[in-house]
């Protein structure tokens, strides 16, 4: 650190200078639920196990922290904490998008009134909208706008306004980083506690029968029916009238107040549905049945008068008399079940579980989040009602039961229990099998509150809180879970439970009848000792010293269900038994005769070979008196006595008796019982042999069977080894250090103890039911490491008698003894040295260890750590100096250990070296803080041997990972966490040991991987992980020496690469400067840390390999993480300190500059990057809205017209390789406004200057991205997202356009500015599997902003909107400075290009006042200083800033529109005053006006007219132009845009109306004839609202003629043969274009200035255009025209070699014809209909008749419906009617208040010559000018009569243009009318049938359904009617005129060949029909033959006239033509009359 004394050392203090000591020990007290901690009884020795045990429970812990921690490295995630009311120190930006326009509000209301227009728009007078203008009021100007001021200065000044007011911390701006990737945070595990289920709180309100005669006592209990298992103990409680009570005060003396208690508290691990609370309800014994007893309780009722009133009294009287002589005596009497499984919500639980199965359940591991949660949620709950609670979901509810079941005096155990019921879940009722009793009994059930005042534990001690004013506590109840719960014990509690079952005295003396069982727990054999240890039931002494069970009347093999709670002495002795005493109880009092007669005794010894004695036994009664020193015998091998003892059934066993012990201090578990008692022999003095279990073991064999046991250990069951996990771990890790000497010898145990410890480790971690946190780490083991581990006591030596103690001369011998020599030899094998193993030392190649040792720099390219060198390069004498063995230090043992290992350990060892690392790290800073080496210097704290062991460990650790990752899949989720682990290791490190050292390490671990690994992807992700968790140190600055940037550091001996290489460098301060943001060896080796992450994150930018893009996304939120933590670290705040460590991360500049072409481009909407993947044409074209990535990129390719200056990213819209996506790409802008925003600025300035201008152009790119990308969403954005995702077909011709656009400078990004959805750009990066994070809010998903209240959604959009404007000012205050450090150079006019470019894409976006403010004064500072060069050489900027500016004039802010005002004027004026005619300027307003007006439908007109006037105030006030003809020129230009806004506010009107609207707009276009910029504008406007509207077809013809209307003007310009001539070369697409040839050369010339300039007026103009306008076409399914429009593309390509272009145009072709020939008849193109007005009300539609084109498949109804309803809005429900008929309308007969609407459907009609050339459907559905409909009537005004009468009108309309046009409805020009006679119908429709029929049954493939359809219709017997009522009306005779002879013969012909169908129809049938239709075929052959034979004889009647000799024929035809189809006039009418 010697270089530091020189620095800047107040920087380095006051980032608090590395503290000497970082780490922390702790000691906290254990929080204790009870008042006093749980304790074995005073004044009892305890054996050393019981004292280990509550020692173990009652130390406290000890935690090591870390004093520093929360300054950074948590804090970036805690911050939310602290982040809480960071909101409010926010100011309120206001975004335009969100301020209500005053106008809003009449803009909604639509048309109120329809106008009429003129035909033609008249541009003529200017006079009456000029004096509009000047009527209005104009806005405050800008005062200081005129004045004469330098540039310079106005920078200044604008500088000094951007810089106040600014946010100081960026990234507290912006969301946090996803959790996911944050590995650096280290959950701290849960504190171990007493494992509590989901706890119920049940209390008991009532309990009483119809009659009151008794006292009854309640036991409550909850048992799971499917796991037959009772699952609490047993609650007693007494719910007893006094009175009654009093009957019993003779039994009860002292009545304590913990047995009052009359609510519970039960505890659930595992709920299910399965679970009922079963209340069972004794009484005192009395003489008689069950039955007898109850049967009053059935019949009679208190309060009932006469008999049963006395019965009553008598029953109260036997009862008190009862109660005084056998009143501690009980009989079961009834009982009542209650499933819990309403109050478990079983719903909430199927979620749950999995988190209930942390403990044991089926948690699976491989879902990190999960599981990290699991553990955690379990122990909150233990303590907490409110987050986790399955149960919480229940309110409290309150029960009243009416009925009780009757206890059955033969079914009373806990087996009878359960079937009955498994029946009552069933059928949920027992009635008709049990008797029941009516009584009340209310209970209210509800979940336990969190911290329930004045409760008592299962041992009665109080919980806390407990209150003074006591009045009945709540008890716990003991749970014995269904399966294991796997929580360590950590109070003490030792209970036994005593379950007499059965007793069979069926075979003995008549005189046991009613049997009790006393129960005893004795310390002794004299009655005297009797123990009080058994819990008292209710009502009585908390502590009593015998129970009696219930008795069963009359029954001589009872069964019983008493439950028996014994507190357990701590310390057992042979002596302790439980004495069993067998009475037979007389129920009638009998002269002089006792209560009890005395059956017969049994016993039970508490200890067997000093084990506590748990499970089922059935014993033997002895009859007589128990002979002296029964008790340690067990009662089935008493060895014989005499007396002989007498046994019921000669000693066979006939009592059934269970005993459980729920204990923390006994293990029952035979491998742990084991090990505890040798363990303990070794630490106390224990005479040997010493007894185990059943064998004897003598001090020899002591080691030995140490040994076994230790390794045995991990065989023991895992529910007892989780049990006492932390006494075992304790146990294994004092053996590991503490020498022992056993009969003479030195014992080793170390390799063993951590032998077993590695087993334990590792079959902990492999149980499926413990859980893990997200490192994978098992939550039990990382509580014991955080809070129980602590070193080993201080060692005693421990010398066993039988040797004097001999010092044994160093461990490491002791150690060698057995297996030194074997593990040397492997370890060579290995290559792994231990520097503490002298067996190994000696025989180790020196070579080996000097490398691994020595600090030379294997690594790549990076020179050595200057300061760090830490190794020592000779390998120090390790023998020289053994060391006394009583020094053995754990953590030098452990990593001895580590390294030595071999075999299974050494796997599981590396496998969960997480708990190994963390146990080495408490243990070393135990050690330091113990040995009080904190002042030593951290070189010399540690042994140079334990350093060698360490590099070993890490050495075997990262070759283990590389190891793991060259194997399969399944491996790299292991390798991944060892590695997270390996990190976690150094960072504990650093604050350990020597730095220099660590750090030699970590360059280890990088050198090794990079060897072993080939997969670069997996390589930088690991290294990321490591390199990321160890920069969240929290001196991670100055372990990276910050504070040397390179200004200030010594120069390196040698140029860094990047500086000899940059030429443009002038000095070699100059070359230092451009160094400083490249990432050099040199700033490598200054800045360690730093240095390895920058070239992880370069390397992941810089490869494409599988899988790199989540790598990508962790390097970016790596380094993002750290950023956001320097800006919360209240450290950092300083903006010198900021300035030194902005600087630490500039190389980062350089890299993302480098990664540009990679970024996700936020410019475009989401076509490139979520629908479209390139080349995958067939999906593309199936969403119709997406459009093709490749037509885009065809007409992006900027050939024709390169104009464009440098090659900007723009240029090069689509390069593949962008392979970053929105998130990683947001993230990484981030990082590079932060640095940008806190390094020096005027550092930043000098290195712009010295840049070459490409690299400017990538920075200028660079802002452009950062634009769009923290563009603000705004709140709206939850809303609107959603639907833009689903709307995406928006603007197909919008995102063309913009390709197109791209090509010819920015206009393209502005336009689509205002049109891409808002948040659109979010759904496109769902293509990286990102997942959305909660916090990320201004990003997040919309279906996620549900749940958000709206102060949440408020405060979000308030650190957006902050954000937002923040960014924004940085990416401004960068454009300045390349302005003015680019600028002072010399002029790079290339760059002011792109600094507009960036410039008017944020005025695109959606930005706050405050930045829009100061963006305009930096345009208005541009205009000011290059406003010539800017007119003459930027020409498409300009127009696109034109629109922009426009676009805020029109703002609802007045702040805003100031501004935009004050910069239009500027404009206008430079240009004036540049060219002194700013024809050009004009044009652009004009157009940017006609486009902003047509696109935009929110723009206000009202505001808009406001900031003209504002200009013309300017233009009017402006002395220095007064003198030229400026002002009039503005006030023209000013008139001009007035009137078209007029225009415009007529169009708003037609809002709702489309039709109406599209005429508006066509009218407006071709107003606009003269001028064809913006005729295109207009044409553009109207497609857009087409494609809106989904009606591509018309959408692509406003583009055809938008291209015919280019190419005249091209054609006019130049003469090239390959380019259309004019709009004639276009009439195959549609005849209509010949429109647009109306402009030609006499109206305007090109070449006038301002004319024509657009950039569509180019080739490539042209070809956009079309090319659009095909997709449209392909879109809206017209195939055949998309070719007839690349026929006149293809020529333009082929001129221009444009083959990329023409292969793409060619598959577009292919796909277009595989359409057509796949689709076929299949399409649908539109339907028509003839809509006329009539009324006075629609003002010019009256009486004009249109015909409408709407969507395929448009039913009338539908357009009835909707214009009815549109015009009913308009004029009134009342006022619109629809004519129903289609029949001519006669005005006379209207109601001239009522407006009138006639719709008929209408189809296209062509003449017999036209269907030559209309072969296909498309081409009968195409350029369709002729429609015809029918109307059927009769001679006397009815629509319809008899056949004979039937005359039918066809009507022929012909309309102004050819469908489909460029718009939907168009006029109708002229109508003709056909009559056709009653014959000629007959005619037209037995040839309509007859074609049919034909069709039918000629279809290929058959279709026999569709066959027998017409069939049926033409020969079915319902339907003979038809054709044959024809025949019958019509030929039945021959006509008596004979002008009629013709039709008549025309019908017979008709006749003759629909009947020869119909018989082909019939056999076409029978080929086809299935065997079940035979009958039906039958049926119509049937038919078929009666109408053939009924037509025969009217088909076979010619007339003879028509027969005659030719010559006379002739006469006959001239009469049918002249009557036949004449035009229909008035004459006729009148004569058919």
């Amino acid at each position: 650190m010697t270089r530091l004394n020189n620095l800047d050392l107040e920087l380095a203090q006051e980032l608090g200078d590395f503290p000497e000591d970082d780490l922390d020990i702790v000691f906290t007290p254990k929080e204790c639920r009870t008042l006093q901690p749980s304790m074995p009884e005073d004044g009892v020795e305890l054996d050393s196990h019981v004292r280990d045990c509550v020692q173990m429970y009652t130390r406290e812990w000890l935690i090591v922290n870390r004093k520093s921690q929360g300054n950074t490295d948590t804090c970036s995630l805690k911050s939310k904490g602290s982040r809480k009311d960071f909101h409010k120190t926010l100011q309120k930006q206001t975004f335009e998008s969100e301020t209500l326009d005053s106008g809003d509000a009449n803009l909604q209301a639509g048309p109120q009134q329809v106008h009429a227009f003129p035909e033609e728009a008249s541009r003529t007078t200017l006079a009456p909208s000029d004096f509009e203008l000047r009527s209005l009021l104009p806005d405050p100007r800008l005062e200081n706008l005129l004045q004469h001021i330098s540039p310079e200065e106005f920078e200044r000044q604008n500088e000094e306004a951007r810089r106040t007011n600014r946010h100081a911390e960026l990234l507290s701006l912006y969301p946090s980083v996803d959790e996911e990737d944050a590995v650096e945070i280290r959950p701290v595990p849960d504190r171990p506690k007493e494992h509590l289920g989901n706890r119920i709180l049940v209390k008991l309100q009532t309990l009483k029968f119809d009659i009151e005669i008794e006292p009854l006592f309640a036991c409550i209990a909850l048992y799971d029916v499917k796991e037959r298992k009772k699952i609490s103990e047993n609650f007693h409680c007494d719910l007893n009238p006094d009175p009654l009570r009093g009957f019993l005060r003779s039994h009860t003396p002292t009545i304590d107040l913990s047995t009052q208690a009359r609510s519970a508290v039960f505890s659930v691990t595992y709920p299910s549905s399965d679970i009922y609370l079963v209340i069972k309800i004794e009484k005192v014994l009395q003489q008689g049945e069950i039955g007898d007893c109850a049967e009053p309780y059935m019949v009679l009722k208190e309060g009932e008068a006469g008999k049963s009133k006395e019965k009553i009294e008598k029953l109260r009287a036997q009862a008190e008399s009862f109660c005084q002589r056998l009143g501690k005596y009980r009989m079961p009497f009834a009982w009542i079940p209650i499933s819990l499984t309403n109050f478990f919500n079983l719903s909430t639980l199927e979620r749950e579980m999995p988190e209930a199965e942390g403990l044991n359940g089926k948690g699976s591991a491989s879902d990190k989040k999960a599981t990290g949660l699991q553990a955690r949620r379990l122990s909150e709950r233990s303590l907490n009602s409110e987050d986790s609670y399955p149960v919480s979901n229940f309110k409290t509810i309150s029960l009243t039961i009416n009925t009780f079941f009757k206890q059955e005096g033969d079914r009373l155990s806990d087996e009878d229990l359960f079937k009955f019921l498994a029946d009552f879940k069933r059928s949920s009722s027992l009635q008709r099998r049990i008797k029941t009793l009516p009584g009340t009994l209310k209970v209210e059930i509800s979940p336990a509150p969190e911290n329930l005042g004045y409760c008592l534990t299962p041992e009665l001690l109080p919980v806390k809180p407990f209150p003074e004013n006591r009045n009945r506590p709540h008890k716990e109840i003991l749970e014995f879970p269904i399966k294991e719960v796997y929580v360590p014990h950590t109070i003490y509690r030792n209970l036994l439970y005593v379950y007499p079952q059965r007793l069979n005295f069926a075979n003995r003396l008549a005189s046991a009848r009613n049997i009790t069982i006393k129960i005893q727990f004795m310390c002794g054999e004299d009655p005297s000792c009797a123990m009080p240890v058994i819990f008292g039931k209710s009502s009585g002494s908390e502590f009593v010293q015998e129970i009696y069970t219930a008795v069963t009347y009359h029954n001589k093999s009872p069964d019983f269900y008493e439950e028996v709670k014994i507190k357990l002495p701590a310390k057992l002795t042979e002596k302790h038994h439980l004495l069993f005493t067998f009475y037979h109880i007389s129920c009638q009092p009998k002269q002089g005769a006792s209560v009890e007669t005395l059956l017969g005794y049994s016993w039970l010894p508490i200890l067997l070979n000093d084990r506590l004695q748990t499970g089922h036994y059935c014993l033997p009664v002895a009859l007589d008196k128990l002979p002296v020193h029964y008790s340690i015998h067990s009662p089935e091998k008493v060895p014989s006595q005499t007396p002989p003892i007498k046994w019921v059934e000669g000693h066979k066993g006939v009592f059934n008796v269970e005993v459980q012990a729920v204990s923390s201090v006994h293990t029952q578990d035979n491998h742990l019982e084991k090990f505890f008692t040798l363990c303990h022999s070794l630490e106390s003095q224990v005479t040997f042999p010493i007894r185990l279990m059943d064998q004897k073991i003598t001090e020899a064999a002591l080691e030995h069977e140490l040994k076994l046991s230790i390794i045995c250990l991990n065989s023991s069951r895992l529910e007892p080894l989780v049990l006492f996990l932390h006494l075992v771990l304790d146990k294994l890790f004092q053996l590991s250090v503490q020498p022992m000497v056993i009969a003479g010898q030195t014992a080793n145990f170390s390799q063993f103890a951590l032998e077993s410890v590695a087993a334990i480790v590792n079959s902990l971690h492999n149980s499926k039911d413990l859980s893990k946190d997200q490192h994978g780490r098992n939550c039990l083991l990382a509580s014991y490491v955080y809070y129980v581990f602590r070193l080993p006591d201080p060692q005693r030596e421990v010398v066993k008698p039988g040797g004097s103690a001999v010092l044994a001369e160093s461990r490491y011998y002791t150690f060698g003894r057995t297996s030194a020599v074997s593990v040397g030899s492997k370890l060579l094998q290995s290559r792994v040295i231990s520097c503490s193993n002298p067996d190994i030392a000696v025989t180790a190649t020196d070579e080996e260890v000097k490398n691994i040792m020595s600090s030379k720099p294997i690594d790549h390219g990076s020179s050595r750590m200057s300061f760090c060198v830490e190794g020592t390069t000779e390998v120090p004498n390790v023998c020289a100096s053994p060391r006394p063995s009583n020094k053995k230090h754990f953590h030098e043992e452990l990593a001895l250990q580590m390294v030595v290992s071999t075999g299974i350990m050494r796997e599981s060892v590396f496998k969960y070296a997480w708990f190994f690392f963390e146990l080495l790290i408490k243990s070393m800073a135990q050690y330091v803080h113990n040995t009080e080496k904190q002042d030593n210097p951290r070189r010399s704290r540690f042994s140079d041997r334990f350093k060698g062991d360490i590099t070993t460990i890490v050495s075997v650790v990262t070759s283990e990972i590389a190891a793991l990752l060259v194997k399969p899949q399944k491996e790299s989720e292991q390798a991944e966490k060892m590695n997270i682990s390996l990190a976690f290791f150094l960072y504990d490190l650093l604050s350990l040991m020597d730095r220099g050292f660590v750090f030699n390490l970590i360059k280890h671990y990088c050198n090794q991987l990079s060897n072993k690994l080939n997969s670069l992807s997996i390589l930088i992700s690991m290294r990321l992980e490591f390199l990321r968790i160890l920069c969240s140190h929290e001196h991670y600055l100055n372990l990276n020496l910050f504070f040397m940037t390179s200004a200030s550091a010594p120069a390196s001996p040698s140029p860094s690469l990047s500086s000899q290489n940059s030429s443009s460098c002038s000095s070699f301060q100059d070359q230092k400067i451009a160094g400083m943001f490249d990432l050099s060896a040199e700033f490598r080796q200054q800045h360690f840390l730093t240095g390895l992450l920058f070239t992880e994150l370069a390397a992941a930018l810089d490869t494409d390999s599988e899988g790199i893009s989540k790598v990508q996304r962790k390097a970016v939120s790596a380094i993002l993480s750290l950023l956001s933590s320097h800006d919360l670290d209240p450290r950092c705040s300083k903006k010198e300190v900021k300035i030194k460590i902005a600087a630490l991360y500039l190389p980062l500049v350089g890299i993302i500059l480098d990664s540009l072409p990679q970024l996700h481009d936020f410019t475009l909407s989401d076509v490139r990057s979520g629908k479209v993947r390139a080349g995958n044409l067939e999906e593309e074209r199936e969403s119709a809205s997406a459009i093709n990535q490749n037509v885009a990129l065809a007409i992006a390719g900027n050939q024709f017209n390169l104009r464009s200056s440098g090659v900007s990213l723009v240029s090069l819209p689509y390069r593949q390789s962008a392979t970053l996506g929105p998130d990683t790409t947001r993230n990484l802008l981030i990082c590079f406004l932060w640095i940008m925003k806190n390094a020096d600025q005027n550092l930043i300035q000098k290195w712009i200057a010295d840049l070459p201008s490409m690299q400017l152009n990538r920075i200028l790119d660079l802002l452009f991205i950062c634009v769009s990308c923290f563009e603000y969403k705004g709140k709206q954005s939850s809303d609107k997202v959603s639907t833009q995702v689903l709307q995406k077909s928006r603007d197909v011709k919008a995102r063309l356009e913009e390709a197109l656009l791209r090509g010819e400078g920015a206009r393209g990004e502005m336009m689509k500015r205002c049109r891409i959805p808002a948040g659109n750009d979010r759904s496109v990066g769902l293509n990286e599997n990102l997942r959305w994070r909660k916090e990320q809010t201004h990003w997040r998903q919309a279906n996620e902003r549900q749940d958000k209240t709206k102060a949440e959604l408020d405060q979000e959009a308030l650190i957006s909107g902050n954000l937002a404007t923040e960014a924004n000012l940085i990416i401004l205050d960068m454009q300045e400075n390349i302005i003015q450090a680019s600028f002072a150079v010399e002029c790079r006019d290339n760059l002011l290009g792109g600094v507009l470019k960036v410039l008017v894409n944020s005025l695109g976006c959606d930005q706050s006042t405050t930045y829009l403010t100061h963006c305009f004064a930096t345009l208005r500072a541009l205009i000011a200083k290059f406003g010539d060069f800017l007119f003459e050489e930027e020409v498409e900027q300009c127009a696109d800033l034109c629109q922009r500016v426009l676009h805020h004039c029109s703002s609802s802010i007045d702040i805003t529109r100031a501004q935009a005002c004050a910069t239009l004027y500027l404009l206008m004026r430079y240009s004036f005053s540049s060219t002194s005619n700013f024809a050009r300027v004009k044009m652009q307003v004009t157009m940017s006006l006609a486009s902003l007006v047509g696109k935009s439908p929110e723009f206000n007109e009202e505001f808009l007219r406001r900031s003209l006037r504002t200009i013309l105030a300017y233009a009017e006030e402006d002395a220095d132009m007064q003198a030229t003809p400026f002002p009039i020129q503005v006030e023209e230009l000013l008139c001009n845009l007035n009137s078209i806004l007029s225009d415009t506010v007529n169009m708003r009107e037609f809002q709702e109306d489309p039709e109406m609207l599209m005429d508006l707009m066509y009218r407006i276009a071709k107003g606009y004839q003269t001028s064809p910029d913006l005729r295109l504008t207009w044409l553009q406007n109207m497609a857009e609202k087409h494609t809106k509207r989904k009606c591509y077809t018309e959408a692509a013809m406003c583009l055809v003629h938008a291209a015919a209307l280019v190419a005249e003007y091209l054609s006019m310009l130049e003469d090239r043969n390959y380019l259309p001539v004019g709009s004639v070369s276009f009439q195959n697409i549609s005849p209509n274009v010949l429109e647009e040839s109306a402009v030609s050369d006499d109206v305007l010339s090109p070449d006038e200035d301002g004319v024509c300039s657009g950039r569509y007026f180019s080739e490539s103009g042209l070809v956009g255009l079309l090319e659009q306008a095909a997709e449209l076409f392909s879109t809206g399914g017209l195939y055949e025209t998309v070719n007839e429009v690349y026929k006149i593309v293809i020529p333009i390509l082929e001129a221009h070699r444009d083959f990329r272009k023409l292969t793409l145009t060619h598959s577009k072709l292919q796909k277009a014809f595989d359409s057509i020939i796949n689709k076929g008849q299949k399409r649908m193109f539109g339907t028509y209909f003839r809509v006329g007005f009539y009324g006075s009300k629609f003002g010019d539609l009256d009486e004009q008749e249109f015909v409408y084109k709407e969507p395929a498949i448009t039913k009338l109804p539908e357009i009835s419906h909707r214009l009815e309803g549109f015009y009913g809005q308009c004029f009134g429900e009342d006022a619109v009617e629809v004519i129903k008929d289609s029949a001519p309308v006669d005005k006379r007969k209207l109601d001239p208040s009522k407006a009138y609407i006639q719709i008929t459907f209408v189809e296209p009609y062509f003449d017999e010559y036209e269907m030559k050339d209309r072969v296909t459907y498309f081409e009968k559905s195409f350029n369709l000018c002729r429609f015809m409909y029918t109307t059927p009537f009769t001679m006397d005004g009815r629509p319809r009569g008899e056949l004979s009468e039937q005359y039918k009108r066809n009507t022929i309309l012909t309309t102004m243009h050819a469908f489909p046009y460029i718009k939907t409805r168009i006029n109708v020009i002229q109508k003709e009318e056909f009559i056709l006679t009653p014959i000629e119908v007959a005619i037209e429709d037995m040839q309509k049938k007859t074609q049919e029929l034909t069709a039918a049954t000629n279809q290929e493939p058959p279709d026999a359904k569709m066959l027998q359809m017409v069939l049926q219709g033409s020969v079915g017997a319902t339907v003979n009617q038809g054709p044959l009522e024809v025949a019958q009306v019509f030929l039945a005779e021959i006509p008596a005129d004979p002008k009629l002879y013709r039709h008549h013969n025309k019908l017979r012909l008709c006749f003759k060949e629909f009947i020869m169908r119909c018989g082909e129809a019939v056999e076409k049938n029978k080929r086809l029909i299935t065997a079940d239709q035979r009958e039906y075929q039958l049926e119509l052959r049937k038919n078929y033959g009666k109408l053939k034979e009924n037509l025969r004889p009217m088909i076979e009647r010619k007339i003879p006239e028509l027969y005659k000799p030719v010559v006379k024929v002739h006469s006959t035809r001239e009469s049918f033509r002249s009557h036949s189809f004449r035009k229909y006039d008035a004459q006729t009418s009148s004569q058919s009359t």
